[in-house]
């Protein structure tokens, strides 16, 4: 099969000056104040990304952030500022500022064209959206501070507008049953529960308790009353009740009419709405199609290296029975408690920081944390990394869900996984983004998939430098890793424009990689609710690779991996198109 280079198919639209000035061009500050004015609007309109990085301004909001009116808002304020950005002369600001330029006139199109579509006939489906992110918040583990009264008073502002919001989303998914926009019903029967195990008759049993358990000691005894009191009429009376609507509106309304069918191609305008997506999570111009057959060549390619390395193992049966020894055998389930497994994280965290000083030369300040998953979220969770705040007061945190100990898989890639969520993956990227007082704040915040994704994907296969995968069980482990983002192209795509049904993709997994029918289909469900993000990871980090290795070539003695990465690493959260010509011009200067 005829490979596909990837830089050929990305679609560059910004170009660099790369004329150099004797005398820096100083920020334009009438342009920075405008970049300011964006990013504070966006905080208000979006106040969960607020309290996301620290800012509390906003901690008692809860927007009903789908409705025709708030959208009619967003796009006024979109065409505003596409207004104000075509006032200033791209060619007369500084480096930085042009990346704020590029970043700010990309993002402000894709936005604009984003409104286009009903995406607000379904706000929020069975892996995100408010529902679940509102009991993290309240459970007083995520964002939400629960630490002076003012952040506790805030948080019973949210939980009456909560009631009001579940209300408008109910209004909502009915608009897209008459529109003939709805979920699949696979989707459907996993948001029931949900929203069931949400709703208590004792409400000191409710997650939502949580803060009152963990109430300030220097809280006066009247306080601690009133809160107490006050918490217990919210969570029978909003928190409960609003549960109980959702679960009862999904089960007897909703169910019914969810489409039979998996992907976006069965919807109105379906197949021009995931070409939308797919542009929107790869930044690129990349057509499903070629997507497509590119991840069949990576899985191919990948398949080839497993078998590598089971012959290494010393393993004489085929690839399938590969998979079913490495989940059965009790070799690879060397664990007997939670803490054994945290402890694991952590040593592999410590051969990593050995590492690390040889590839990068900057480093974030932001602290870093190994936690369990709290047992509550556990079930439904996957690993993953929250991010810590800017000024410090919250560290990153990398997050492993422990159901069972006896039953957690060694070779599951904890390595591969370490290198992608933690360090130095997401927690050097967010964190070194966060801290960058030079970027104007809209750009400290930022986020674009193949970007951060692939940049976390990308630190997967640093673990070959690090000589990390020279035990074969992590290398398995990391080959499945990968094989997972290849096999995200073909069933991503193949389930959105009618190429594979549920079903097949669900094979389409588990013959390729170690994953049992049951995370096959967890996987896939996820993709169908989520469409194109599963893209952005492979995409983004092959992107990565071909650059390395297009300036290793042009550079020769003067490439240095360390300023590649600490190049890539120091602009933040960026599309493909502006990072390729970002990068192009550094290697130009080299």
């Amino acid at each position: 099969m005829k490979k596909i280079s990837l830089l050929l198919l990305l679609s560059v639209s910004v170009v660099f000056s790369h004329a150099g000035s004797k005398k820096p061009i100083p920020p334009n500050a009438a342009f920075n104040k405008m970049l300011e004015n964006y990013y504070q609007d966006q905080l208000r309109f979006y106040p969960q990304n607020a309290t996301a990085i620290g800012d509390q301004r906003f901690d008692d909001q809860l927007p009903a952030d789908f409705t025709d009116g708030f959208i009619q808002q967003l796009k006024d304020n979109y065409d505003q500022y596409t207004d104000q950005l075509k006032k200033f002369n791209r060619k007369a600001l500084n480096d930085n500022d042009r990346i704020s330029y590029d970043v700010l006139k990309y993002t402000l199109a894709m936005n604009l064209e984003a409104l286009q579509f009903h995406d607000n006939y379904f706000p929020f489906n069975q892996i995100s959206g408010t529902p679940i992110a509102f009991a993290q918040l309240g459970s007083g583990s995520g964002d939400q501070a629960f630490k002076t009264v003012k952040n506790y008073d805030n948080f019973l502002g949210r939980i009456k507008a909560f009631d009001s919001w579940t209300d408008s989303a109910i209004v909502y998914f009915k608009k897209g049953m008459a529109s003939g926009i709805v979920l699949p019903k696979a989707l459907v029967l996993k948001m029931i529960p949900q929203y069931n195990d949400m709703v208590v008759a004792d409400p000191t049993k409710s997650i939502f308790y949580a803060p009152i358990t963990n109430m300030p000691a220097n809280f006066s005894d009247s306080t601690k009353q009133r809160l107490t009191a006050a918490y217990k009429a919210a969570i029978v009376n909003d928190v409960s009740m609003s549960y109980a609507k959702l679960a009862y509106f999904f089960q007897n309304v909703y169910l019914p009419k969810a489409r039979a069918t998996s992907g976006f191609n069965s919807l109105p305008d379906g197949d021009r709405w995931y070409a939308y997506w797919v542009k929107n999570w790869t930044t690129t111009d990349l057509s499903p199609d070629s997507i497509y057959l590119l991840g069949l060549q990576q899985v191919a390619m990948l398949k080839q290296q497993m078998e590598t390395v089971k012959d290494t193992m010393g393993y004489k049966g085929d690839l399938q029975s590969f998979f079913k020894y490495l989940n059965t055998d009790k070799q690879f389930f060397p664990f007997k408690t939670d803490s054994e497994i945290i402890q694991r994280f952590r040593s592999i965290q410590a051969g990593i920081l050995e590492q690390v000083p040889f590839y990068f030369t900057k480093f974030p300040k932001t602290k870093f944390e190994i936690r369990e998953t709290e047992k509550f979220r556990a079930a439904s969770a996957s690993a993953e990394y929250i991010p810590g705040t800017a000024d410090g007061s919250r560290p990153g945190v990398f997050y492993v869900p422990i159901l069972d100990a006896t039953k957690f898989n060694v070779t599951c890639g904890m390595t591969s996984l370490f290198l992608h969520e933690a360090i130095p993956g997401h927690h050097y990227q967010v964190s070194l983004q966060q801290g960058d007082t030079l970027l104007p704040n809209f750009r400290r915040i930022a986020w674009y998939g193949a970007y951060g994704e692939g940049w976390a994907h990308y630190c997967e296969t640093l673990g070959y430098p690090f000589g990390l995968y020279k035990d074969p069980v992590q290398h398995i482990g990391a080959l499945g890793d990968q094989m997972l983002r290849a096999i995200r192209l073909v069933v991503d795509v193949g389930l959105h424009t009618g190429k594979l049904t549920r079903e097949e993709a669900i094979k389409f997994m588990t013959d390729n990689n170690n994953y049992s029918e049951h995370d096959a289909e967890e996987e896939v469900e996820r993709y169908m609710s989520w469409p194109g993000q599963a893209l952005c990871y492979k995409i983004g980090s092959l992107t990565i690779i071909s650059l390395r290795d297009k300036y290793k070539k042009q550079l020769g003695a003067k490439f240095n991996i360390a300023a590649f990465h600490d190049e890539y690493l120091k602009d933040g959260c960026l599309p493909l198109t502006v990072l390729i010509d970002k990068m192009d011009l550094w290697a130009s200067r080299q």
